[in-house]
């Protein structure tokens, strides 16, 4: 992250000089031009904006110093005590007006960047500046005018037209400084110099990722988004929060006639502006014409058939073969009243519920409370049993809390980064940016993963260990710690406790004995080790690469021990950080979205807490945890006499038919079900399977409260309005309360979204106490823990003792445990799943989204180089990979970061659906399925789909 010149990060220091004869103050180390503005005195600027680095080098905002001979650019140029300053001389005008003279006299006649105030303002800023410095064009300079280049339109999403640059830098400085992706530069010298990408390639063939700093810098339309080139004047400005990944960027939606036209990047505390190719330019899902717009109910007679998901193709699919309109009463009579007699009849366990983190807090909250009251079992759950349920099991079980310790970007304060089972480049590319800018820096990154990602390329030390052995690798680094004496021995003393048994343990563990078990070198083992251990700050991140194996919880149980043993952890660039995968994992599961766990992760079966909440709620409560995601599954298709066997679901913003283990096995679950109601804003899979669809509202038709990985609650406002007969997630869920007896009042706007936050407030009291709905409006941001109306919150925890029963963090000794499935003659690769930078979950919001599916339309098959050539393959070559549980035929793509043996596949193309093929054994405490380990066969060739992406279906190979 870049200095900022915000008063509040400035020295307290302050100093007196003169400007344009008044006395004014600076903070020690502010630039002129941000003194003088923080005092009312605008100066012309055009390379210069808030977040870049000052570079002067456009020279609008030149000052005249008294005693300098030259003039003095103001925005690199410090205040400093008895300066005397003229910006409103008459050199110092005749020199700005000039510069922005010259400048406008190149400009294109026709511009793409229009004021949002003044159509008649057509350069962006340069024509604001012009305007307000009334500055205009010579006919003579205008003759002079250069010669024109050509615009490129090769990308998706982003228009370059070289005609409006100003060559400002500010493009160069977003990207290699901001974004770290070194993709925009600078070519050839003089009259001739000018912006390039790569190796002067086409934008579109370059190696952008399309986050989109550069248009977001551009101050005269440059670069461009598509969509907005022209006026940019619009109905309304929404300030909401990114749907998608777990960073939680604050973001500004620019409506116009009900539709978002484009995304600007807001100064949140988790992103400072910044933005990802999702968060740019995946906006136009919500405006799809596969939109659900009216509630649907399956046709009499009409079976369901998961056979028919295998070449569904969800682009041209007709639900009307299917399922008739209804109305919302009739809908919701049907779901209420069916799943209401499913409880009475076969009892309360009969029924279950899967919410979602893609909505809200709100939506969370409620969604569990009706299961919990309305069904009366605690068969809730979402998506974080399959992300990071091991993560948050070792993490109550060893320091009390479930969440971060610290929050991503103060890997600014670190000295070491350890980045593991992480690919933080595709799957949280701003929280990247934050460890990219701390490398520039100097603070070492370790990269730990089978494959090595993008942010490889930024590591100290790169740790591909062999898939499956983590707790091997991850012992071999405690052991060296304790081994060479570099323990925190005052904090093991005196916040620590089983480090004995600990200590014992990992004696067996040498990085000499680990190394040919985990392929990597003692010798680099140990260097890891002794430099973890002596940074000022070593922080740990990681991914789902950690916990969706049987052993999740025991990796990170070996995290926790390596933080623990080391002291790094309860100070600033230290600690443990489990990335989140989705908008709202943290909030869903702090809201009680799981079946275990209250609000709050207060536990079912714990009597006090357990009479708490029936007397809160108002109701008798099971005092027994519900089944998982999983389990769920399994219970579907128990046998009729089984008590327990699941009748029933409701299923919010999920897609199981899609994202679960072995999906042969869950799509016969949810074929099986005598009831399913799934509540959603597309036909998913797991919609094609169900008896009642509702149709409901995507992220910018809804106003409510997300938390993100760092621990922050961020207020989401409505932008546009739902399509249709579509409805907000809480009316649907209050409307079938009330259908099944519940007696529920929430009143106020957006379905009551204050009542049940502030419900919400008091059911999980100790952690967000102090963050009223009022407040959250006021401030839209704010982290917790947070106990008081002027508690700030805080961004670093366990500081002085942790929340378990003694203060103290309990270590718990691992031991290799192999995956449950290991490679053999028949099926000698090991599958890897994951996301990609373009698409998200299940694809069903970023596949439907315009420029990220134009970016990356294919599903593909990583394979190393290596691999390809024993297999006789060439990249686009159509290969079949094959599990004990499915196969997919897929084209495969040459990348050398994944190891021999294995092959990547990500799970957001339905085509080509990874989980057909995934082993659904469980984690034994967190319940989490093994996602990033099953042996699979690689064979050439292969039928593929004819559905989107591959056109015809074709025998290749």
């Amino acid at each position: 992250m870049n200095a900022r010149a915000e008063p509040a990060e400035l020295a307290l220091q302050t100093v007196t000089f003169t400007l344009d004869g008044q006395a004014i103050q600076a903070f020690e180390g502010e630039s002129i031009l941000s003194a003088a503005e923080r005092h009312g005195v605008n100066i012309p600027r055009l390379c210069y904006t808030e977040g870049l680095r000052a570079d002067g080098n456009c020279r609008a905002c030149v000052v005249e110093i008294k005693g300098e001979r030259t003039l003095a650019p103001s925005c690199c140029r410090n205040a400093t005590a008895g300066m005397q300053v003229q910006a409103n001389s008459e050199r110092a005008r005749k020199s700005q007006k000039m510069v922005l003279e010259m400048l406008l006299s190149d400009m294109p006649d026709q511009g793409y960047k229009w004021n949002e105030f003044d159509e008649s303002q057509q350069h962006g800023e340069l024509s604001d500046w012009a305007a307000r410095m009334d500055v205009s064009v010579r006919p003579a300079l205008k003759a002079l005018r250069r010669e024109q280049p050509a615009a490129d339109l090769s990308h998706p999403a982003m228009a370059v037209n070289l005609d409006a640059c100003i060559q400002c830098n500010r493009c160069v400085r977003a990207c290699r400084e901001e974004q770290v992706n070194d993709v925009i530069g600078f070519a050839l010298r003089g009259a001739h110099s000018e912006i390039v990408f790569d190796l002067n390639d086409p934008m579109g063939d370059s190696t952008c990722v399309a986050c989109g700093e550069c248009v977001q810098a551009c101050p005269t339309g440059a670069l461009m988004p598509k969509t907005q080139i022209g006026s940019q004047i619009v109905d309304k400005k929404v300030d909401s929060v990114c749907p998608f990944c777990g960073v939680g960027c604050l973001l500004t939606y620019n409506v116009k006639d009900n539709v978002i036209v484009s995304v600007d990047g807001r100064d949140g505390p988790a992103n400072h502006g910044r933005l990802c190719v999702k968060g740019r330019f995946g906006f136009d899902y919500a405006a799809s014409p596969q939109r659900l717009t009216v509630p649907l109910i399956r046709k009499a007679g009409v079976s369901k058939d998961p056979a028919l998901l295998q070449n569904l193709n969800r682009d041209t699919a007709d639900w009307s073969e299917v399922f008739r309109e209804a109305t919302w009463e009739e809908a919701l009579a049907y779901s209420a009243g069916t799943l209401k007699s499913l409880r009475d009849t076969h009892g309360k366990k009969s029924l279950a519920g899967f919410g979602s983190a893609k909505g809200s807090n709100e939506e969370a909250y409620l969604f569990q409370k009706l299961v919990r009251t309305g069904f009366g079992s605690n068969n809730v759950d979402h998506c974080t049993r399959l992300c990071h349920a091991s993560s948050v099991a070792a993490l109550l079980e060893g320091v009390g809390s479930g969440a971060v310790s610290n929050q991503v970007n103060d890997v600014e304060h670190a000295g070491l980064i350890f980045v593991i089972g992480s690919n933080p480049t595709g799957n949280h590319p701003v929280a990247a940016t934050w460890m990219k800018n701390a490398a520039k820096r100097g603070a070492k990154i370790v990269l730990a993963d089978p494959r090595v990602t993008d942010i490889g390329k930024h590591a100290w030390r790169t740790l591909q260990f062999k898939a499956d052995t983590d707790v091997a690798m991850l012992n071999a680094l405690i052991h060296t710690v304790i081994d060479e004496g570099l323990t925190d021995q005052a904090f093991i003393r005196d916040r620590v406790s089983n480090f004995e048994a600990l200590r014992e343990n990992v004696k067996g563990y040498s990085p000499e004995a680990m190394a040919p078990i985990c392929g990597i070198p003692a010798q680099t083992l140990r260097e890891v080790a002794r430099e973890f251990a002596s940074a000022k700050g070593a922080m740990i991140l990681w991914g789902m690469g950690v916990s969706q194996h049987v052993h999740g919880t025991d990796n990170a149980r070996c995290l926790i021990a390596l933080s623990t043993v080391t002291g790094q952890i309860g100070k600033p660039g230290s600690g443990l950080h489990p990335l989140r995968g989705q908008n709202n994992v943290q909030g869903a599961s702090d809201a009680g979205l799981i079946p275990m766990m209250f609000p709050n992760y207060q536990r079912v079966d714990n009597p006090a807490v357990h009479t708490w909440f029936e007397d809160f709620w108002n109701t008798p409560l099971d005092s027994q945890p519900g089944y998982t995601v999983v389990e769920i599954m399994h219970k579907a298709l128990a046998p009729d006499s089984d008590p327990h066997k699941i009748r029933g679901m409701y299923i919010m913003g999920e897609n199981p038919a899609m994202s679960d283990p072995d999906l042969n096995h869950a799509r016969h679950a949810l074929a099986s079900l005598e009831h399913l109601v799934v509540q959603d804003i597309f036909m998913t899979e797991t919609a094609w399977l169900a008896d009642v669809v509702l149709p409901a509202t995507a992220w910018p038709e809804k106003t409510g409260s997300v938390s993100n990985t760092d621990r922050m609650v961020q207020l989401g406002k409505q932008a546009i309005d739902p399509p249709g007969e579509a409805k907000p997630d809480l009316w649907i869920i209050q409307q079938l309360a009330k259908r099944m007896g519940l007696d529920w009042n929430y009143a106020g706007e957006h379905a009551g979204v204050a009542a049940v936050y502030e419900e919400m407030r008091l059911a999980m009291h100790a952690a967000i106490s102090g963050i009223s709905w009022e407040r959250l409006e006021r401030e839209s941001s704010v982290t917790y823990p947070c106990l008081s109306a002027d508690d700030p919150g805080q961004p670093t925890v366990f500081i002085d003792s942790f929340p378990t029963a003694d203060g103290r963090v309990k270590l718990v000794p691992a031991d290799i445990i192999p995956a449950n499935e290991r490679p053999d003659a028949d099926y000698p690769f090991v599958l890897i799943t994951g996301r990609q930078l373009e698409h998200w979950h299940t694809g069903s919001m970023t596949r439907r989204a315009t420029v990220l599916d134009a970016l990356e339309p294919m599903a593909t098959a990583s394979l190393c180089g290596a691999d390809l050539l024993v297999l006789g393959l060439q990249a686009g070559d159509v290969i079949t990979v094959r599990s004990r549980r499915g196969q997919v035929a897929i084209r495969v793509r040459r990348d050398d970061g994944t190891p021999q043996g294995a092959v990547f596949i990500p799970f957001a193309y339905y085509e080509a659906a990874a989980n057909l093929m995934t082993n659904a054994a469980l984690d034994p405490f967190g319940k989490i399925p093994e996602f990033k380990y099953c042996a699979v066969a690689v064979r050439p060739g292969g039928q593929l789909p004819a559905t989107a992406g591959y056109g015809a279906g074709v025998e290749a190979g």
